[in-house]
């Protein structure tokens, strides 16, 4: 069996990737980009989730306000967006890739879709509860503080369970690959 050239030793592609067909390193790279992504994407969302029972069982009010004004979450928003949105672009980059291999690429597209959709779950649910948080003083704890704090953490559940979907989608569609190996080197 011939193989990418690696200087003067031949390495069976099989043995690199553990799969049986070259596939081209756009491909190999893509599909990385895009579970790394995802991934980096998913983990903001997650910790959310994992902070959520906590704050709306054991959490007092006023524990909560230093959440709100001592910007906690600031840097959810200066680094998580930009990833999410680059998930996307990942994700339907690689579904671009596998065009041709129409099993993966629908669940690539699946997988892009659900991250769309954890974008658009957090604009349509996380975001107007943010822009209530915004307008919110230190010191007082407004009326609607229980139903702001409830739509704040149920958003981001939401938001976390589709880009948990979109990841698991992405892992399938990469793990099922029927493309084969990646193409380290170029042959001989």
């Amino acid at each position: 069996m011939k193989g990418p050239v690696l200087g003067r030793e031949r390495i069976r592609p099989d043995i690199v990737t553990g799969l049986k067909d070259r596939q081209p390193m756009s491909v190999y790279l893509a599909s990385i980009v895009s579970l790394v992504l995802a991934a980096l994407s998913l983990g903001p969302s997650y910790a959310h989730v994992l902070e959520s029972l906590p704050r709306l069982t054991v959490w007092s009010r006023e524990l909560r306000e230093t959440t709100v004004f001592r910007r906690q979450f600031e840097w959810f928003a200066r680094i998580g967006a930009p990833v999410d949105v680059a998930a996307i672009a990942a994700a339907s980059a690689l579904a671009i890739l596998l065009y041709d291999q129409r099993a993966t690429f629908w669940l690539v597209v699946a997988g892009a879709a659900f991250l769309a959709a954890g974008l658009a779950a957090w604009l349509a649910l996380v975001a107007p509860a943010n822009a209530v948080l915004a307008t919110w003083r230190p010191g007082s704890i407004p009326s609607n503080f229980d139903v702001i704090r409830r739509r704040w953490e149920i958003g981001h559940m939401v938001v976390a369970a589709l880009k948990l979907c979109g990841f698991v989608l992405l892992c399938m569609a990469v793990a099922s690959s029927s493309s084969g190996d990646v193409m380290l080197f170029s042959p001989e």
